[in-house]
């Protein structure tokens, strides 16, 4: 049986064009606005991230750290993002959701009840950012009993041997971090080097989706839409956190923004 998120590339593909990807921290900046923001793009984005709130990331650049922040302030914890994710699942059950985030978290918690409340509430997949490979070949198994896609991530420098392994171990897709940075930098890399990079990736299994992360926003997007899938993060915090300053309606912001993003790659 196919995932979710393997059937939302599938439409995608059917429609000629690659998946939109959007990513937000849950709860921010409280329960009822996050659930309100993924309600409202879920109408546009085919995949939607969800960040669990942390207080010392790794790759997390100034706009997500802000996302965080503000979850955090408003006392956001691990059992409020199942919650979330439950409460918008059951509104949007065939909307795929990825939980994203750091290891320690899900340690803290106890790798099986963490996959046991992530099945109960409807996660479709997982990307655990400092849980590289081959480390994470137990929990990836864990993922896999519960039918869990287990996403890993690729860099610019990942060797083209441990690269095959990733890409044979990933599932539902693989996501391409495009450049050396956190997230919400320049793009410092062009588009088109960084769709030479892509194309390398994608001849080890051309039946393995992959998607590109870090650096893409309403100006990059319409450039890398080759791909099979496009993540835009940074810039969605940043709306939201420019919404929340001007006390604005932020799910009606937000969704407006993710509905232009939509008309560039379409």
């Amino acid at each position: 049986m196919k995932s979710k998120i393997n059937l939302a590339f599938e439409k995608c593909s059917e429609e000629k064009r690659p998946a939109l990807i959007t990513y937000t921290v849950a709860g921010d900046n409280t329960k009822t606005n996050s659930l309100k923001i993924l309600n409202a793009i879920s109408k546009h984005a085919d995949i939607l991230e969800l960040g669990f709130p942390h207080n010392t990331p790794i790759a997390d650049g100034g706009q997500i750290q802000g996302s965080s922040y503000r979850a955090l302030k408003n006392g956001i914890k691990l059992n409020d993002v199942f919650q979330i994710v439950n409460k918008f699942k059951k509104k949007n059950p065939n909307k795929p959701i990825i939980m994203m985030g750091y290891f320690n978290i899900i340690y803290q918690r106890g790798e099986n009840n963490f996959l046991k409340k992530c099945k109960e509430s409807g996660v479709d997949g997982i990307i655990v950012v400092d849980l590289p490979y081959p480390d994470n070949k137990n929990f990836a198994k864990k993922c896999k009993k519960k039918s869990i896609d287990f996403i890993q991530l690729l860099s610019p420098t990942t060797s083209k041997s441990r690269m095959k392994k990733i890409v044979r171990d990933s599932h539902g897709m693989v996501y391409y971090i495009s450049m050396l940075s956190t997230t919400g930098g320049k793009l410092k890399v062009s588009p088109k080097n960084i769709m030479k990079n892509y194309k390398k990736i994608k001849r080890i299994n051309r039946k393995k989706n992959v998607v590109i992360g870090f650096g893409i926003t309403d100006k990059t997007i319409n450039s890398l839409k080759k791909a099979d899938g496009l993540v835009v993060g940074s810039q969605l915090c940043k709306t939201i956190a420019n919404s929340l300053k001007k006390r604005l309606n932020t799910a009606k912001v937000v969704n407006k923004m993710v509905y232009n993003l939509k008309r560039k790659i379409v």
